[in-house]
């Protein structure tokens, strides 16, 4: 077994989930495409496969389950059902597609994650991850102590519902993990209530599509329901600092996007975007052609592109290109490799991917639910066939799988108007 590589970073002085930084070259400015209207897809089109490298829905059901054997871990028991508490009853009113529940009908915004209580749970579990990756920090932009205002874009759930009984010891109760946290709360940090603790004279925005503001939050956070998508009515040049996780696959244009970031940055204010792939890969070919888990980032791929979202943000370096068309300076450009599974040797590693992966497990339909079978035509129970398999390739030790995620940080030029 081998860890997975080191990241690599323009300008990094920390280490991200203990690996060592390597500098690189700065790429040049990318040039934009033309300037469109911020949204340029409205409906999902007509379902259906034709990539050669994507099998059929129907494939799955034809595969035996392989039977049980002593290879397969059983690290977590029953822990994937432990109990998630309702969300507080919303403004607006919810889709349901297949059982699940997703963010109403507003403007052209098609984002393709639940927003119910047991995806929650596992988006709660993914933010652990982050900041375990980051050395327990929730952000890495040098943005100093004296802030004013803070944008959290997309912020999703701002509450860690019962996330915590799935990180603690089951004989003492205790964090078994190495996160940080504030006073005796769970040890779930969520980004935003946990930023505005950070910084109690900043006031702080979370803005997102789907509303999920929780019943207890700090006097300086406030959450808005709107679709970033759509030209932004936010003051020009009223932010000290934006950040922005995890919208791969939503966004039509995201060089629009980034003019709207960028024109309500202060000038001399930081933006911080933190992205992953949809791609589950291996270095030493583990991870075999046409197996579950490879299948799973071929879907989405196709999936994008019949959406007209793209889920290959990272791989086409969109964010640097994006970022730099909008006039950012980039300070900084960080790769991590996020294993998936406790197969690295590192122990801090280990515990990242003991955590991925229950973040995945637990809810497999809900990550594939709206693409898969909205755009890509499957049926709920070809999805729950093929879900049955890609759980029993993650509990393998034997298949090293990882996703690429990039964070790339940029600052809005002094000059800048």
């Amino acid at each position: 077994m081998s860890d997975p590589p080191a990241k690599t970073a323009s300008a990094s002085t920390s280490d991200v989930a203990g690996t060592t930084a390597e500098s690189s070259t700065s790429a040049q400015p990318a040039t934009a495409p033309a300037q469109t209207s911020i949204s340029t897809s409205t409906g999902a089109p007509t379902p259906g496969t034709t990539n050669p490298n994507i099998l059929p829905a129907s494939h799955w059901a034809q595969v035996p389950h392989p039977e049980e054997t002593d290879d397969d871990d059983s690290t977590y028991g029953d822990d994937n059902a432990s109990s998630t508490a309702s969300l507080t009853a919303s403004i607006l009113e919810y889709r349901t597609v297949h059982g699940r529940t997703y963010h109403s009908e507003r403007g052209n915004a098609q984002s393709w994650n639940p927003n119910d209580a047991l995806h929650d749970e596992s988006m709660d579990i993914l933010h652990h991850v982050s900041t375990l990756m980051q050395d327990g920090k929730i952000y890495l932009a040098p943005i100093g102590d004296d802030i004013q205002k803070v944008l959290d874009v997309a912020c999703g759930t701002g509450e860690s519902h019962n996330t915590a009984s799935l990180f603690a010891d089951k004989e003492s109760g205790q964090c078994k993990s190495s996160c940080a946290f504030i006073g005796d709360g769970p040890c779930v940090l969520i980004w935003l209530s946990d930023f505005a603790d950070q910084f109690p004279a900043a006031e702080v925005i979370g803005v997102d599509i789907s509303p999920q503001q929780p019943q207890w939050i700090p006097p300086n956070l406030k959450f808005e329901v709107d679709d970033v998508t759509q030209p932004w009515t936010y003051e020009p040049n009223s932010f000290d600092y934006i950040h922005l996780r995890w919208l791969t696959g939503s966004v039509p244009d995201w060089y629009a996007l980034y003019r709207e970031i960028f024109k309500a940055l202060k000038p001399g204010g930081y933006f911080e975007h933190k992205e992953s792939s949809c791609l589950l890969i291996s270095d030493d070919g583990t991870v075999a052609e046409g197996s579950a888990i490879d299948q799973w980032g071929k879907v989405f791929t196709e999936a994008g592109k019949k959406f007209g979202r793209t889920f290959s943000v990272v791989e086409e370096g969109l964010q640097r290109k994006g970022m730099e068309a909008a006039g950012f300076e980039i300070i900084e450009e960080i790769d991590m490799k996020t294993p998936l599974g406790p197969w690295p040797a590192d122990e801090t590693q280990k515990l990242i991917g003991q955590y991925n992966r229950l973040a995945i497990e637990q809810d497999v339909e809900g990550f594939l639910m709206y693409m898969w079978t909205m755009v890509m035509g499957w049926t709920k129970e070809e999805i729950q066939v093929y879900a049955a398999h890609l759980r029993r390739e993650l509990r393998s030790p034997n298949i090293h799988a990882y996703y690429p995620q990039k964070l790339v940080i940029g600052r809005k030029p002094e000059t800048a108007s």
